[in-house]
């Protein structure tokens, strides 16, 4: 079959003239780490999440680090965190001194679970950083009341959910900040590493400007140690053509998670993502979790279906992270995730009959083959 998880060439090449010619343009400006196209793809995704205010910055994991820096998060304080959690989360917390501390994840959306995240606040708690995790938006309402509660910021890991929506409010506006990661294989990707920072606080926004440019806000005057980390202008011309064509991504890769949810619904030993009422999934990656996952990689395999395993390891079982103590059985609901979790081919290129194709390799590894 020859169906790949990921194609980033194919994907690009749907609108290739689109990028080439955003791409001469930086080249004829003669601009390139700053300038209007900068400008211009910060209020255009600012807009897009419902906010005030957007950085763009040069990866994900800078974001996520000088939001927390924006916070004032130091050495000495505790950041909350989804046991399931992808590692540049925890590296964020980890270099600004702080100590990240997990709750475990609700069963059906594989987000924090409130009650747990309840749990673990205490007096050394300064920020919780939920994450959308695969597209899906956490319980933000639930998890606003407890940082409210107890004074914390709330700083949402929106990597995988731009676009992804709760009762009309998008992902990365409801919370102190949101952080979004434009890898090349997110669902808003660029052509090499980039990132954002999204907020309604202007103290916020001006705080970040100055982290990701030497601590500065004007030529030569440094308020603060600082960093390299702007995003260039090439990436931003990349990212002002994709950002026009989300929401038509967005409505593939929904018809593609429904497809699947309607070819295998009541599979035995399949469990399809869930959808929480009133939100829409943003479908960065459609993970099933697969009793007898090995028979179905097996059987990928054989059909030359690509697939991939997302979180193999719980991020506090990492051998980076052992020297925050936890051990195997801490966090049991996102350990049986990980070890079922299977991500199949889900990206908005790919047609009805790839999606009908993988789904019937589904069902024929667990039992249920249907005729052709």
């Amino acid at each position: 079959m020859n169906i790949p998880y990921l194609d980033l060439k194919t994907k690009n090449s749907r609108i290739r003239p689109q990028i080439m010619r955003a791409i001469g343009e930086v080249l004829a400006s003669g601009t390139y780490c700053s300038g209007a196209v900068i400008d211009a793809f910060e209020h255009a995704f600012a807009h897009a999440c419902g906010t005030k205010h957007a950085v763009a910055v040069g990866s994900g994991t800078e974001a996520l680090w000088f939001a927390l820096l924006a916070h004032g998060i130091s050495h000495g304080d505790e950041v909350i965190t989804a046991a399931i959690s992808s590692i540049p989360t925890i590296e964020a917390i980890c270099l600004t001194g702080a100590r990240p501390v997990f709750a475990d994840v609700d069963p059906r959306t594989y987000t924090i679970d409130p009650e747990a995240l309840a749990r673990a606040v205490n007096p050394r708690t300064k920020a919780v950083m939920p994450g959308h995790l695969f597209g899906q938006m956490a319980e933000m309402d639930a998890i606003l009341e407890i940082a409210i509660r107890h004074g914390v910021a709330v700083i949402e890991d929106a990597a995988d959910a731009p676009g992804a929506d709760d009762l009309g409010r998008k992902a990365g506006s409801l919370g102190d900040c949101g952080c979004f990661s434009f890898h090349p294989s997110k669902c808003l990707g660029a052509i090499g590493h980039a990132g954002a920072v999204v907020t309604n606080h202007q103290h916020i926004a001006d705080r970040i400007r100055m982290l990701c440019n030497h601590g500065r806000s004007h030529r030569n005057r440094h308020h603060h140690p600082g960093w390299t980390g702007k995003i260039d202008a090439i990436q931003a011309a990349v990212l002002m053509v994709k950002l026009k064509h989300l929401e038509h991504d967005h409505a593939r890769r929904r018809a593609h998670a429904v497809a699947y949810h309607q070819a295998l619904n009541g599979l035995s030993g399949v469990v399809s993502p869930w959808v929480r009422e009133g939100t829409r999934h943003a479908h960065h990656i459609h993970a099933l979790r697969v009793r007898d996952r090995l028979k179905l990689l097996t059987l990928l395999d054989e059909y030359e279906i690509g697939y991939a395993i997302h979180h193999p390891v719980p991020t506090h079982l990492q051998p980076g992270y052992r020297f925050l103590g936890h051990k195997e059985g801490d966090f049991p609901v996102a350990e049986a995730c990980t070890h079922e979790f299977v991500s199949l081919p889900i990206e908005p290129q790919l047609e009805r009959k790839h999606i009908d194709a993988v789904a019937e390799v589904v069902r024929e590894a667990c039992g249920t083959s249907v005729a052709a």
